[in-house]
């Protein structure tokens, strides 16, 4: 397998994004995985009166189940803060366990030197200087260990399989983004009054293409009032103010390979490169925007016409989008109890509905697609899915993942959303700021076309020029990992000998 020239990003740097996700991220998201199994005990222990004892005896088995969990969880913040040796994933039936107790069987004796904290740290020496420990493996390696080690917790019960104690932070998210939401959903409608318009303009198809690349780079954080009003003569607008607005946010996108990626795309002329594929990042409203996203590129535009989703099987890093939560999106979004009272009009509301309903009708007739069936519950292994929730970097995918690989090789593009994303596409290590993209992405680079769109949230960075990298060093401002900056990174796919 590929291995990188520089080291990972580990916890050796106290004032890295590393280190301060061991000491401060991860006891937080711990904490939180505890509070919400203690608030589904409580609301299940309350309810009790009106059951009947078969029904109080399930109740009682759950509580003390989620007892359990919560205990478990509870000893792994407590060995964390103290750097005790990182304990084995059970064989509990689902994907990567023996994956993962392979990797920390193989790592080396602990260096007594590195990672050893200060004396006062809430970081305490082990008393063991053999094994992994927290402070000894790379960040994205022990998070992923993390993840998959706290599903297992869950994995081991009867009642509590396929819950997701991240569910209901993914939810109130998504429920607080209605306006920007139903704001969206207006620009579509309005797009679909223009749409023979479109179709005989490719200037005004790449305006709306880049505000698009924007909305699913930045978020909530996107001016979405650009893109409030379609109409003919508003696009043309757009095309003059949309241009001033881009240069304003192009200060903080440190590498920008829009203009490739539609060159690119509009040259999706064979049968065969007209899918485009999304390796998913947040569930709620990221998820929504790449579905915006995809919206406009299979209706308005001649280049695409299959979108294929790919999720992760489990909860994971919080708030990725696994396939109950891309399931429950179109029903949430056309339930009108969904989002709490809200200014929308009657008019939002049926523009949402409208929208909405499309994709339930691609979903239906396979123009929209989950890469997994889209029925699978939690933890179900698929060799199209259990490679994103592994810990190895994405260029190690021919080795590890051929048939995932052979699949993404028919894409017209492969779009990566997010900062996970790219930090596996990357392997997470070292590299010098200014590596090439198709460098920093080894192996991989060439096999199939390629865009990272990421917001910067840790230590690891490439395509960016040095001078650059430096006026932003001699600042002292964290632009790694503070979400301030971007990086839209394009890949072709090499010419086939």
């Amino acid at each position: 397998m590929y291995e990188s020239p520089f080291p990972p990003w580990d916890f050796t740097d106290r004032n890295s994004f590393a280190f301060e996700t061991v000491v401060k991220r991860w006891p937080v998201i711990l904490t939180g995985i505890i509070d919400n199994i203690y608030c589904q005990n409580h609301e299940l222990g309350i309810s009790q009166e009106s059951r009947t004892p078969e029904e109080a005896k399930v109740v009682e088995a759950r509580i003390e189940e989620g007892k359990k969990i919560i205990s478990k969880v509870g000893e792994i913040k407590y060995d964390m803060a103290r750097d005790r040796p990182l304990v084995q994933i059970p064989n509990d039936g689902e994907p990567l366990d023996e994956v993962y107790n392979k990797e920390l069987e193989s790592l080396p004796p602990r260096e007594k030197e590195r990672g050893s904290p200060s004396p006062g740290s809430i970081l305490s020496k082990s008393d063991s200087s053999r094994g992994a420990h927290s402070l000894t493996i790379g960040d994205i390696q022990h998070r992923c260990y993390l993840y998959r080690l706290v599903r297992s917790f869950f994995v081991q019960t009867t009642y509590w399989k396929d819950y997701d104690p991240f569910l209901s932070q993914k939810q109130d998210t998504f429920q607080k983004s209605s306006k920007a939401i139903y704001q969206l959903a207006t620009t579509m409608h309005e797009l679909e009054r223009e749409k023979d318009a479109l179709a005989s303009s490719r200037d005004e198809l790449k305006v709306i293409f880049k505000e698009m690349i924007q909305m699913c780079l930045w978020g909530n954080a996107t001016d979405l009032s650009m893109l409030t009003q379609m109409s003919h003569e508003d696009i043309q607008h757009l095309q003059s103010v949309g241009r001033d607005a881009q240069a304003t946010r192009a200060q903080y996108i440190l590498h920008d390979d829009q203009e490739s990626v539609w060159t690119h795309l509009t040259g999706l002329t064979e049968k065969a490169d007209s899918r485009i594929d999304f390796v998913l990042d947040n569930a709620g409203f990221e998820l929504f925007t790449d579905l915006v996203f995809a919206d406009f590129l299979v209706t308005y535009t001649p280049y695409v016409h299959k979108v294929v989703f790919h999720p992760k099987i489990i909860p994971w890093f919080v708030s990725d989008v696994t396939p109950p939560d891309f399931k429950a999106t179109t029903g949430s979004l056309l339930d009108p109890a969904f989002f709490p009272q809200d200014a929308a009009s009657a008019e939002e509301k049926a523009h949402l509905h409208a929208m909405v309903g499309r994709w339930a009708q691609y979903i239906a007739d396979g123009t929209f697609a989950l890469s997994v069936p889209l029925e699978n519950a939690l933890g179900r292994a698929d060799p199209m899915a259990d490679f994103w929730t592994s810990p190895y970097p994405y260029w190690n995918m021919a080795a590890l993942a051929p048939e995932l690989l052979g699949r993404l090789k028919d894409s017209g593009l492969v779009i990566f959303k997010g900062d996970l994303n790219f930090r596996k596409l990357t392997g997470d290590v070292q590299w010098p700021v200014s590596t090439p993209f198709s460098e920093a992405i080894g192996p991989l680079a060439g096999t199939f076309p390629i865009l990272s769109l990421r917001t910067n949230k840790a230590d690891v960075v490439c395509a960016v020029d040095q001078a650059v990298a430096e006026k932003l060093d001699s600042t002292g401002e964290k632009w790694r990992y503070n979400g301030k900056y971007a990086l839209v990174l394009f890949e072709p796919r090499k010419d086939k000998a």
